[in-house]
């Protein structure tokens, strides 16, 4: 044991539900799997709770309004990555507003898609967490294995 606290980035994804089907949207411009889809997603500000920091992204990237009573976690993934990543997945099914790109620098547009028929090109771990998520599965761990 090294003694060394260890730091964890906390982020935040939303499954939004329209009529069953997922919101993605695709990146672009980010350095980061351009191309792919992904859920609308963001890293938690210091001093802000998980679902306060989930309901400021949501405002910021889909334009949409929701509230702490409209989350309901449904995952968690403890990932590496260059550092300790822990992922919170939250779904909503209601919120006030309507879906629009409110960060076009980063997202080349919102797309729905059947949790069935998700693209091919989403990013690997949000895809991995999808799939935990669909079989009720609360809690998966992803790329610790090659630290050891």
């Amino acid at each position: 044991m090294s003694g060394n606290r260890h730091k964890t980035c906390t982020d935040l994804h939303l499954l939004l539900r329209d009529d069953g089907q997922l919101w993605l949207g695709e990146r672009q411009n980010t350095g980061y799997m351009d191309g792919h889809f992904h859920l609308p997603s963001g890293h938690l500000d210091e001093g802000e709770s998980a679902t306060a920091g989930l309901i400021r992204e949501a405002a910021e990237e889909l334009g949409i309004t929701l509230r702490p009573e409209d989350l309901a976690l449904v995952h968690v993934m403890h990932h590496h990555t260059d550092e300790g990543r822990v992922a919170l997945l939250f779904e909503a099914i209601h919120w006030q507003g309507t879906v629009e790109n409110r960060e076009p620098d980063k997202c080349a547009g919102w797309q729905k898609f059947a949790p069935d028929a998700l693209p091919e090109n989403m990013i690997p771990y949000a895809a991995e967490a999808l799939a935990h998520i669909a079989k009720g599965v609360l809690y998966s761990e992803r790329g610790w294995a090659q630290t050891r």
